[in-house]
């Protein structure tokens, strides 16, 4: 006989897609609103139910495997059956390490063991979806579901399981978001009243701007195409070396001739003096093994939203031509962090 599901008493299927943010410009001014912190982590919803514990990525993807410490935690308390939805991290000093969350998707169990003990993660809550009682909240207000999320933690009493801040003051959420940087990866905005809505875009999310003048050191061309798809962006390190940091892939059809002739003239080895593009990221699925490398002349601003391990994590969004900038001015100082972390995240971690 096939074994029983141990989820299946729960109201709420293990593929439940969790709500979503849409991403606009500024925080909304009217009333009716709560502020939350976007954290930079992996989001996760955590089931528990008949003694099982299941965590899954926004994706759907299962997590479980690569965090047995968080597992093992959720197994350990008092409630026995929960749906919750929040951020997985990693504590590093006074913030978070995205970096360290990358290195668990490791295929070696073994691995995983040893970075689950030398790096144990944190889940920083900010919503219910299932009571302890069994009791589905997506139809209730977030006023509501946060006084359960409180009951929850208040009971659970576990310090690896941090009650993420919220504000209903539109002042102090934009003084979050201008110190938002590493850790901090903007605001979040839902609506007091409003329900919780799986898969859908309801809440909306703000992300501060940031920008850096970069070096051209490469190009590639578009796919099946004989024109420019990506520029490939370096900044000069303490030695005076040019490290690629990233891409930038938003040419417009109007500019691209004109960027493929301008770029063919340029080209010339090695483009990078240091770090060259390689494989793949682990951040980004950008491909960069076939790349033109071209005299490190141009400089374009770019705006980008965070970076790890001196990358941008994420494609940039290409602002302007910068010819008055020198390129042995366009260094690692204007992506370094920004002063200390938050207060914020320090009283997050030391709840």
């Amino acid at each position: 006989m096939p074994s029983r599901d141990p989820f299946a008493d729960l109201p709420v299927p293990l593929d439940l897609q969790p709500m979503e943010a849409r991403l606009v410009e500024d925080l909304p001014d009217d009333e009716g609103w709560q502020f939350e912190p976007k954290w930079d982590g992996f989001r996760c919803l955590a089931f528990k139910s008949d003694g099982a514990v299941d965590l899954r990525a926004k994706s759907g993807k299962p997590l479980a495997r690569y965090f047995p410490e968080m597992v093992a935690l959720l197994k350990t308390l008092p409630q026995k059956r929960f749906v919750i939805d929040g951020e997985l991290a990693i504590p590093d000093g006074d913030t978070l390490s995205f970096e360290a969350l990358q290195a668990r998707l490791h295929p070696a169990e073994s691995r995983i063991a040893k970075l689950s003990k030398d790096t144990p993660a944190i889940l920083i809550l900010f919503d219910m979806i299932v009571t302890p009682r069994g009791r589905s909240l997506i139809e209730a207000p977030l006023t509501e579901r946060r006084k359960a999320l409180e009951a929850f933690v208040s009971v659970a009493r576990e310090p690896a399981l941090k009650l993420s801040p919220y504000t209903e003051g539109r002042g102090e959420a934009e003084a979050w978001l201008s110190r938002a940087s590493g850790a901090l990866d903007g605001v979040i905005a839902k609506h007091s009243d409003g329900p919780y809505m799986p898969g859908e875009r309801a809440m909306l999310k703000v992300k501060p701007t940031r920008t850096a003048d970069c070096v051209v050191g490469g190009f590639r061309y578009g796919s099946k195409s004989r024109e420019v798809g990506s520029l490939l962006l370096g900044l000069y390190d303490d030695d005076g070396l040019l490290d690629h940091v990233g891409f930038t892939a938003t040419i417009t059809d109007r500019e691209r001739a004109a960027f493929t002739k301008l770029l063919e003239g340029m080209i010339a080895p090695p483009g990078f003096s240091g770090k060259a593009p390689g494989g793949p990221s682990r951040w980004s699925t950008e491909r960069s093994g076939d790349w033109q490398p071209v005299q490190p002349k141009l400089v374009v601003e770019v705006r980008y939203d965070q970076v790890t391990d001196n990358r941008f994590r994420h494609g940039t969004k290409l602002v302007r031509f910068r010819p008055d900038k020198a390129p042995k001015q366009c260094t690692f100082e204007q992506i370094a962090p920004i002063g200390p972390a938050p207060k914020l995240i320090a009283k997050l971690l030391g709840a």
